[in-house]
């Protein structure tokens, strides 16, 4: 059975970085209800048969209007990516959608260790923005990982957040050489966090490259491999 698209048209372009743009979308036929951490499916006119599916993750919790918040990095080559960064506002786009289970535990009574490297945070940002929303007290702390300094997504913003949540702490960290860097230095950082106490529940979000070298670290520190929620999008 095939799944339900239907048209979204493009509302808005944002650059956020060098290499990262925001398009903001609203479905023409039915509003999509989603869960944050969840992501729609993109069916671009391009590549050799075409439609070329592409997984986006919404950065902004649902909206009463239906808008859906799309972020991601222009990749060198991909199809997708290029094709996207042709979009203007008032285009279409097909979509489908909701799908994914990168979502927040239920109950959440633990500390939140998120983990993110680059485009990695778009999730979590939306999962971070309910939850300050539905005014959630439990602790969290965010490791993001950027390639540059002007790579480092919605940096003022967390900045912000940090401020006006104390149970809130945010750590950006640079990795220039690439994804190996990127789990060494995430790596550094949790170890510390992690050994002898196995308190807070992980969510990993990232290339595969770089997600599952901090699973399997924290399954070897003791974590089942079920209590660590990982996103991948590649």
């Amino acid at each position: 059975m095939a799944e339900p698209t239907q048209p979204a048209t493009v509302l808005s372009v944002l650059d956020l970085t060098p290499h990262v743009r925001q398009l903001v979308l609203r479905p023409k036929t039915k509003r999509i209800l989603f869960q944050p951490g969840q992501w729609v499916s993109l069916k671009l006119p391009v590549g050799p048969k075409p439609p070329l599916n592409r997984a986006y993750s919404m950065a902004d919790p649902s909206s009463p209007y239906g808008e859906l918040t799309l972020v991601f990095d222009r990749v060198p080559g991909g199809l997708g990516s290029n094709y996207l960064y042709q979009l203007r506002s008032g285009d279409e786009v097909p979509l489908s959608g909701p799908y994914g289970n990168f979502l927040l535990p239920q109950p959440l009574d633990r500390e939140l260790l998120l983990v993110a490297r680059y485009t990695g945070l778009v999730p979590i940002r939306c999962l971070l923005k309910q939850m300050f929303f539905a005014k959630l007290q439990v602790p969290i702390l965010l490791i993001a990982v950027a390639p540059a300094e002007d790579e480092l997504l919605f940096h003022q913003e967390l900045l912000t957040m940090a401020v006006q949540h104390h149970s809130f702490r945010y750590l950006p960290l640079m990795a220039p050489g690439g994804e190996a860097e990127a789990v060494e230095k995430a790596l550094l950082m949790l170890k510390p966090l992690v050994e002898g106490q196995l308190a807070a529940t992980p969510m990993l979000c990232g290339t595969k490259a770089f997600v599952r070298p901090l699973r399997a670290y924290l399954t070897e520190a003791g974590y089942d491999r079920k209590e660590v929620r990982v996103e991948t999008y590649d």
